[in-house]
């Protein structure tokens, strides 16, 4: 049957809690602000320090991730990293209109030795049916004191079943492994806690005589502990650098692990928009690596880790059992690249909720005997599916969200006969060959005759680019400051800027105003004097050059500290002659700093910097060629193109 991701709601609802729960400190303003000064990330506002009370300060900060705990929040906080201990009948149920879905059916419960199973439809308890008005409580109906029975009716196949259960205690664990079609190892993980490792390693020890493929899911993964996430990543990865750690201060530290990977086998990391955090950290560290492939949405973007201040590190601070969590590191992965705002592009941007299938398509097995009826898909590994499967019912929309999915760049091989026959075939042609209506190439109709259209069609396929509203980009046309601002914010995912405009001329409700205004208040574009944007005004190239090296330094590390080299002489190269001061060091940067293994020069421009006249006014081409080529070569695409 085609596979979809479990959920774990009891986790959910922690966090929901914990957040909404206003505290009464313990720990006194004087003493958080000695903490805020100490080790907040960036400096901390005279206004902040003067509130009267530590919740009052942390919501002056303007920080969602710096909070104050009570010692109640702070035990519920702990308690959302590790696995859960309840008394109930052992599953996990997704709340549908109908009833409730069993998800999952934990091992030695009341739940599996009473029969249950996953895709059963509890649609009664005790007697009373599940409706409308009663179904957001009713999975609390199923938990009770130990010893207590609960009567469920359920429904399976359309036939009405009821089973008495006896409650017992029971924990349901936030990393949990199973075996997906006698070959596939299965790893969901909704937290990286204290017990994270020690579930992958007990779910590879398990499956791993039959696994020859591995998906960890970490769809709704909101994070947890750096270290849980890098142990974890390195049961693939093996020994590896995973991240780079800048405090406040300045001093960057880096870290990974030493452990050997448990597994010579692939893994596909399955993400979404809340798979955030040290998931962020586990995703990059595989992708950096080479140990798999990321498919589903593109993530959260958090690339800040926060410290945790409580009774064990600072006891006279904290002597009631609250504690104080602070923003206290930028993070880099193993490339130097943050995924803050940013997040994480998969190798494979598809719904989330089809993800899973994908990646189950994209783990057959590999061909023996003879290749007809297989694709591979050469992608960092050599990934093969089987087109009965995918040409099947059930996974007939997965395979179309595959090949919409894939970049062009990379090479898809159909099946022909015998051992090593294999002919080169593309998406859009086995589309139309099997008959896949419902496919459409993440393409524009216009482009196929600019110079730079494999990267235009490179971020289509990753969403970054938008066309004009008809299937066109018009890579010709000019660029003014609101569209290149309305780009730039795609690319980063960055377009929720909230309050009054910043700028005279950019009216709160145009079409570029939050564009406009999230980016200037990131320091990637400013003003052109007496509180005006001038949006409609075309954007020459050294002003896009200048507003490309300002991105390149805030999502790499570096290349931020590759400013520090550049030489003194660099205002009066002659190869800078034709630009204002003003640019020259992003010119620089983005054309002369980087060198290559060989000590050969990196241009990261979309042509020679010899060729590029300052002043000529920017194209909407040559703006999607150096956005393709700067976040290709930090590692944010996870795709490689030639430089």
């Amino acid at each position: 049957m085609a596979h979809r991701r479990f959920v774990r709601p009891l986790a959910v609802t922690l966090a929901l809690t914990l957040s909404l729960t206003s505290a009464a400190s313990a720990l006194t303003p004087d003493q958080a602000g000695t903490l805020l000064k100490d080790y907040y990330i960036d400096d901390v506002p005279q206004s902040v320090l003067e509130q009267p009370t530590v919740q009052q300060m942390v919501e002056a900060l303007g920080d969602p991730y710096t909070q104050y705990f009570t010692a109640e929040e702070y035990a519920q906080f702990l308690g959302t990293m590790e696995d859960i201990n309840v008394v109930g009948i052992g599953v996990s149920v997704l709340t549908t209109l109908e009833g409730l879905l069993v998800q999952r059916v934990y091992e030695d419960t009341p739940a599996a030795r009473g029969g249950l199973q996953s895709g059963d439809l509890i649609v009664e308890i005790n007697g009373t049916t599940i409706t409308a008005d009663n179904l957001m409580l009713a999975a609390t109906w199923l938990q009770g004191e130990e010893g207590t029975q609960v009567k469920v009716g359920f429904l399976r196949d359309n036939a009405k079943h009821t089973v008495t259960l006896t409650r017992q205690a029971v924990t349901i664990p936030a990393t949990y492994s199973e075996l997906w079609d006698g070959h596939i190892g299965y790893i969901d993980c909704d937290t990286f806690g204290g017990d994270t490792l020690d579930h992958f390693l007990d779910g590879i020890e398990t499956y791993g005589d039959q696994a020859d493929h591995w998906i960890v899911d970490l769809q709704g993964n909101g994070g947890g502990e750096i270290n849980a996430a890098m142990s974890s990543a390195a049961c693939f990865t093996g020994p590896a650098l995973m991240t780079y750690m800048l405090d406040g201060s300045g001093q960057i530290g880096s870290y990974g692990s030493n452990m050997e990977n448990q597994t010579i086998y692939p893994v596909i990391v399955l993400t979404d928009g809340d798979t955030a955090s040290a998931s962020e950290l586990f995703a990059a560290a595989v992708r950096d690596n080479n140990a798999g492939i990321l498919v589903g949405g593109r993530t959260y973007g958090k690339g800040v880790a926060q410290s945790v201040f409580d009774q064990e590190s600072l006891p006279d601070y904290f002597p009631d059992g609250d504690a104080l969590k602070i923003t206290t590191y930028r993070l880099y992965s193993a490339s130097g690249s943050t995924a803050q705002t940013v997040g994480l592009l998969p190798h494979l941007l598809v719904d989330p909720d089809i993800a899973a299938d994908v990646a189950v398509l994209l783990s057959s097995t590999s061909t023996s005997g003879s290749t007809e009826g297989s694709l591979r898909i050469d992608f960092g590994w050599r990934w093969y599916v089987d087109l009965d499967t995918a040409l099947s019912e059930e996974y007939r929309d997965a395979f179309t969200a595959l090949l919409e999915a894939l970049p062009t760049t990379v090479r898809i091989l159909e099946g022909t006969g015998g051992v090593e026959g294999w002919a080169d075939t593309d998406a859009a042609a086995l589309a139309e060959k099997y008959g896949l209506t419902d496919y459409e190439a993440r393409t524009f109709s216009d482009i196929a005759d600019s110079p730079y259209y494999t990267q235009i069609r490179l971020l289509a396929t990753y969403g970054i680019l938008k066309g004009d509203g008809t299937g066109a980009f018009r890579p010709e046309d000019g660029l003014t400051r609101a569209q290149l601002c309305a780009l730039l914010a795609q690319a980063l995912q960055c377009t929720l800027y909230t309050g009054t405009s910043r700028f005279s001329d950019v009216s709160d409700d145009s079409w570029y105003a939050s564009a406009v205004n999230t980016l200037a208040s990131m320091g990637l574009v400013t003003g052109v004097g007496g509180g005006r944007f001038d949006p409609d005004a075309p954007v020459d190239h050294q002003q896009f050059i200048t507003i490309m090296g300002r991105l390149a330094r805030k999502l790499n590390l570096f290349l931020d500290l590759s400013v520090a080299e550049m030489p003194a002489d660099t205002a009066s190269s002659s190869a800078l002659s034709g630009y204002a001061d003003w640019a020259k060091e992003s010119v620089w940067l983005l054309s002369l700093s980087q060198q290559g293994l060989l000590g050969n020069t990196i241009n990261l421009l979309w042509e020679p910097l010899e060729d590029i006249d300052p002043s000529a006014a920017a194209t909407r081409e040559e703006a999607a060629a150096l956005t393709c080529t700067l976040l290709n070569y930090i590692g944010i695409l996870p795709v490689q193109t030639s430089i």
